[in-house]
């Protein structure tokens, strides 16, 4: 590998609150949903990383419009201002030109988020705040490593959509049936193993267990439920011995819990 400055850099974004409107809606799979936003309030949004996160604002019941905070003089989100249900999301594609954004959403039960995407229809309107800032990851390493659930996929098929041609690239997803699968758009060197849970709390875990990490300059990307994110980073960590500046874990959701979105080892 050539003298590729491999430095992750921290980017940060004014944080700024958008109005915006649903154009499209399409299902991917049966659990998974993409909705593309549109509106005049999107020209100048910014998404640096693949792992980028927007804060969605859902309308209060009744309600066609989500009432957005107040931003103080800092242009933070005012500490006492009225705060509408809001959750975390990926950016999975951003159109300058046509100034579309795309949010993929897992229906995966009755919270706010996947119950108002199960009913989006065009016209709807979310609020959207950030993201706040990016945390960008050099694609000169000599190989990758991504895992995660159904969570994941955006910010993973984003990904290897990015990677330049011949990337080596290993992707592990967690999924519960063959139907929740999906064809990756890459010009990278991908091997993509899908992973059937069958009702297992392990089954990600196990299938890392079985990888082998290939030799030279490389970064693992892992995402999805708390417990299993913070079990494979233990792992890759302390019994694989990778330096744990080169392991990004996050999670992204977890059982027992509403609105979490955390990095695990910083």
């Amino acid at each position: 590998m050539s003298n590729t400055d491999l430095s992750v850099q921290r980017v940060r974004h004014n944080l700024k609150l958008r109005l915006v409107q649903v154009r499209r809606v399409e299902r991917i799979t049966p659990k998974l949903l993409a909705v593309t936003l549109g509106g005049d309030e999107l020209h100048d949004f910014v998404s640096a990383s693949f792992d980028d996160h927007v804060k969605l604002f859902f309308p209060a019941p009744g309600e066609t419009k989500p009432r957005l905070p107040e931003l103080d003089a800092a242009g933070s989100i005012a500490a006492n201002a009225p705060r509408p249900v809001a959750r975390d999301y990926t950016p999975r594609r951003y159109d300058p030109a046509s100034g579309e954004l795309e949010i993929q959403f897992v229906l995966h039960g009755d919270g706010p988020a996947a119950s108002w995407a199960a009913q989006a229809q065009p016209g709807d309107y979310l609020g959207i705040g950030g993201p706040r800032g990016s945390f960008v990851i050099p694609t000169g390493f000599d190989w990758f490593l991504m895992i995660g659930d159904e969570t994941a996929l955006p910010a993973i098929g984003r990904r290897l959509e990015e990677l330049p041609a011949g990337t080596r690239v290993t992707v592990v997803v967690e999924v519960d049936a063959d139907a929740q699968t999906i064809a990756f758009q890459t010009q990278a060197d991908a091997d993509i193993v899908w992973v059937r849970r069958r009702g297992r709390a392990d089954a990600l875990e196990t299938a890392v267990r079985r990888l082998a990490i290939p030799p030279g300059e490389g970064y693992v990307w892992a995402a999805g439920e708390g417990h299993a994110m913070r079990a494979i980073h233990q792992y890759l960590v302390a019994e694989r011995g990778l330096d744990k500046s080169r392991v990004r874990a996050s999670s992204y959701w977890k059982h027992g819990a509403v609105a979490v979105h955390e990095a695990l080892g910083d």
